[in-house]
């Protein structure tokens, strides 16, 4: 007698979505952004790129400018290695172009509509479609410019082939702070889509 016939079986065999790697990295990015958004919006009120746009204290993080460069080399250390880790392990285990190719403006316009009119499909949570596809190769990207355009701010002299591609130290600035903004509105919209969805939650910390 096979499992489906016995009372009480499970009708459906649990199945790992999101292997442990990924959940591990995951979470660490999760951390280590949070770190440096708050950390870094508190260096940022100590000299600002946009004179009128000042972050309130009260959501910074370190305190003083001292702290805060503290708390953000220790957390842009925990997303360089995390991001080098997530990356390499994506291209061995083939993972990168089996869950975000193949991918056209076609196919993330067509699921954009149906996300917006409530028909885009959630039963299989082990596929993304293609506006998750192209967000988390979108937040990848980002996050690479942020780990770039800090070096610059950081290590300007050390790094002036960077600091040129850039278009110098002060753009390099302008140029980190877009890339947070465009981070924190990426986390804005993840978290709607978890609430949405919030079984994808549960995968990403049970992994099933």
């Amino acid at each position: 007698m096979n499992a489906l016939a016995q009372p009480g079986a499970s009708p459906r065999a649990t199945r790992t979505i999101q292997p442990a790697w990924v959940r591990i990295a995951h979470w660490l990015n999760a951390l280590a952004v949070v770190l440096m958004m708050l950390s870094g919006w508190r260096i940022y009120d100590a000299s600002p790129v946009f004179r009128d746009l000042v972050i309130p204290p009260s959501i910074t993080l370190g305190g003083w400018l001292g702290g805060a460069l503290q708390w953000h080399f220790a957390a842009m250390w925990l997303l360089f290695g995390n991001a080098l880790f997530y990356l390499a392990m994506n291209i061995v285990t083939g993972r990168l172009r089996a869950k975000f190719f193949p991918l056209s403006p076609r196919a993330i316009l067509h699921d954009l509509g149906e996300a917006l009119r409530g028909r885009l499909s959630h039963a299989d949570p082990s596929r993304y479609n293609a506006v998750q596809r192209f967000a988390y190769l979108f937040v990848m990207v980002d996050i690479a410019v942020l780990i770039v355009s800090g070096l610059v701010i950081w290590k300007s002299v050390q790094f002036p082939l960077l600091r040129e591609l850039l278009g110098g130290y002060d753009r390099a600035r302008v140029v980190h702070f877009c890339a947070m903004a465009l981070l924190a509105g990426f986390i804005v919209v993840h978290l709607a889509m978890v609430a949405l969805v919030p079984r994808s939650l549960l995968t990403m910390i049970r992994g099933r």
